[in-house]
């Protein structure tokens, strides 16, 4: 079952655990969502709303429950799920996933067989779901993508985000604890 408005209205740190545990569906592709991070509007130099709107972060700016693909290291897409109120400019990033459905196509378009190597990272999984900028700024309520809700309640990890310059050191990185998924192992 595709999850409704309310879901996408909590605030952000709260929206980036309760995303855990559920399912991201993109046309006959399904992966459980197994680590996320949240970026913040105020006090977060790690976002890209930090600043301001610009042509870029725009949808981060909209209505939670929109999509915010943006293109890095001129190679890979990432996948955030736009959050807060209205012109703050949140959003969480789906950082992991455990394949579930479509897995022989997730290997051909990543090139591996590795199950485990398909989607434990955010470039990877937009690869394997061949999420893209088309993907960009489009409601999760309809349409080919979509988090459709599960009864699971995992038991949820924290730790440092990776991969930033700059509010690397705040705790906004969720992840379900011990699942073999997870991009990377936390120290």
């Amino acid at each position: 079952m595709t999850l409704g408005q309310k879901f996408y209205n909590q605030p952000t740190i709260d929206l980036a655990k309760a995303l855990l545990g559920k399912y991201l569906v993109c046309d006959d592709l399904k992966g459980k969502i197994v680590e996320t991070e949240a970026y913040l509007y105020r006090d977060d130099p790690g976002c890209h709303a930090s600043r301001g709107p610009t042509p870029r972060n725009a949808p981060m700016f909209g209505p939670a429950g929109r999509t915010y693909v943006y293109f890095i290291y001129g190679m890979y897409h990432c996948l955030n799920i736009v959050s807060g109120k209205t012109g703050e400019g949140e959003a969480v990033l789906i950082r992991a996933l455990e394949p579930v459905q479509g897995i022989t196509l997730m290997q051909k378009r990543r090139k591996t067989m590795k199950i485990e190597n398909l989607c434990n990272g955010p470039g990877k999984l937009t690869q394997a779901f061949g999420i893209t900028r088309k993907h960009n700024n489009i409601s999760l309520l309809d349409g080919k993508l979509q988090i459709h809700n599960s009864r699971e309640k995992p038991e949820i990890a924290s730790g440092r985000r990776i991969g930033l310059s700059a509010g690397q050191e705040l705790e906004l990185r969720f992840f379900i604890k011990g699942n073999r998924f997870v991009s990377k192992t936390p120290v």
